[in-house]
């Protein structure tokens, strides 16, 4: 292992010491925490997920990653099946994907009406709103990725033997649509970031420079000051708080 290699190690192991801790304090507080990570096919959803939960306790951290809705779904008020996996006290929650889907892959694809995606604009931060009022802490990542560095990632996929079970019929359309998923990220920013639940967006070109970067973040969000106090911010080249001006100044891929 090289000494990068190992700087990276250590340092991602005292940051889920901190989780560790973190969670101690949570099941004894009661408190209830979300993370929701939203991004492009590719960009290290996964991967970040399994470095926060290694060491957490299991009963009291759950990842939630739905499967596409089913006909009696698709009947349902769009956030009910997101609603039954709200964690409850001393409870930490990660949203593979979440009711943003709708916003997002609904929107390219067209799985849903024009109407419902404006329904759901109009609705999450309500919604949201609601989840903060009844001490549900959130945080909203956005994983972003380069087009170049996607495509190699889901080329990766398709040789890999052990990737075989994260290839999609979406992996195609991920890059020919590039443009429309932009577009539709953009909307769904602007109209969803608000002061008690913002987006914070995450470069992830770099996986372990934003593996680190994230989990630090969930710290100093999440965590009690004691706790927080010796765990170092994130690199604000890799992760930043979303503003409009991102959209158009080159830090979002476009």
């Amino acid at each position: 292992m090289s000494k990068k290699e190992e700087d990276y190690e250590d340092e991602l192991r005292s940051l889920q010491i901190g989780l560790v801790h973190y969670q101690q304090w949570a099941m004894a507080e009661g408190d209830k925490a979300i993370v929701v990570l939203e991004g492009r096919d590719g960009a290290g959803k996964d991967g970040a997920i399994a470095r926060i939960r290694q060491h957490m306790a299991p009963r009291n951290t759950r990842v939630v990653a739905l499967p596409k809705p089913s006909d009696r779904d698709r009947t349902e008020w769009w956030f009910q099946r997101y609603v039954e996996h709200l964690p409850a006290a001393g409870e930490f929650v990660l949203f593979n994907r979440s009711w943003y889907n709708r916003a997002g892959v609904e929107v390219v694809m067209r799985f849903s009406t024009h109407r419902e995606q404006e329904d759901f604009l109009r609705d999450a931060p309500t919604f949201e709103q609601m989840l903060t009022e009844a001490n549900i802490r959130i945080v909203k990542f956005w994983l972003d990725i380069s087009k170049t560095e996607q495509a190699k990632r889901l080329d990766e996929r398709r040789s890999d033997p052990v990737k075989a079970l994260k290839v999609s019929e979406m992996d195609d359309i991920a890059q020919k649509k590039w443009k429309d998923y932009s577009r539709a990220r953009d909307k769904m920013l602007i109209r969803t970031h608000t002061a008690y639940a913002p987006w914070t967006i995450v470069h992830t070109d770099s996986k372990k420079k934003a593996r680190l970067a994230i989990i630090q973040h969930i710290l100093h969000t999440f965590a009690p000051a004691d706790i927080r106090a010796g765990v170092p911010g994130p690199d604000h080249d890799v992760l930043y708080k979303f503003e409009e001006a991102a959209l158009t100044d080159g830090r979002l891929e476009h």
